[in-house]
């Protein structure tokens, strides 16, 4: 009798722990790791952006401008702020229509936001880059000429159109030197007409650069080569009131 009691005892506790063993076990749940927070990430990139920026490293820049390009929107004030460094980063790589092309991208898409003008200001730049000898063709010089006149007009009285309006008279010393260099050109070939025109022109439309002694020295000569004394007359009067430096042009002119 006892010894039916242990079988039927062992053969229920054997039951009980096949039970157990068909049921899931169920685990306590094991936290997952942490990844850093987005904008943690983002702010990240963005510091080691800037640093780069300031410390003049353009590699440096545009690698975290890659990384950091697709986690910034229009919303996010630190995007046209990135828009203008890859601008500032074309153009000391030399690249400087490409330049043009981010720095008007934050002038246009945001006139009114605190980089617009500045922004303009750089994209005049880029293309005064372009334009570096005065003898060659000015399309991009004339591009320059007509951003920084949109600066002065659209934002008045600021440091940006102050900028605009000093880039104009460099632009103007330019223009009067090519059409002074020109000059020079017909006159080694005796188209005195041709070179009259020209040296007058830089005088009239250029008064203040720095070109124009020369040009009404070489305005003078070109008068007598061809004997017209009445026109030498009024040049020399012209540069007695206004250039009278011995130095000068009016060493031509006799009393």
């Amino acid at each position: 009798m006892i010894g039916t009691i242990r079988r039927i005892g062992v053969a229920l506790g054997l039951a009980v722990i096949a039970a157990c063993a068909r049921k899931p076990v169920t685990l306590a749940p094991v936290a997952a790791p942490q990844a850093p927070a987005a904008d943690a990430v983002r702010d990240s990139l963005w510091q080691e952006l800037e640093t780069a920026f300031r410390q003049g490293h353009w590699d440096d820049t545009q690698r975290r401008i890659d990384q950091i390009s697709a986690m910034l929107t229009p919303a996010d004030p630190r995007y046209f702020r990135m828009h203008f460094i890859q601008g500032e980063v074309h153009l000391a790589k030399r690249d400087a229509l490409q330049a043009v092309r981010e720095f008007r991208r934050v002038a246009d898409e945001m006139p009114e936001g605190p980089l617009a003008a500045d922004a303009l200001v750089r994209a005049g730049d880029a293309n005064a880059e372009l334009w570096r000898k005065p003898q060659l063709d000015p399309t991009y010089g004339d591009a320059a000429r007509t951003i920084y006149e949109e600066v002065v007009a659209r934002y008045p009285g600021t440091p940006a159109a102050r900028r605009a309006a000093l880039r104009l008279r460099e632009l103007s010393e330019k223009y009067a030197r090519k059409d002074y260099l020109n000059a020079l050109f017909y006159m080694r070939f005796k188209a005195w007409d041709s070179a009259i025109l020209l040296l007058r022109s830089v005088i009239a439309t250029y008064p203040q650069t720095e070109v124009v002694p020369d040009a009404l020295e070489h305005l003078v000569r070109a008068y007598q080569r061809i004997n017209y004394q009445e026109d030498v007359k009024e040049t020399c009067q012209y540069i007695r009131q206004y250039y009278p430096d011995p130095a000068g042009p009016v060493r031509l002119c006799k009393a």
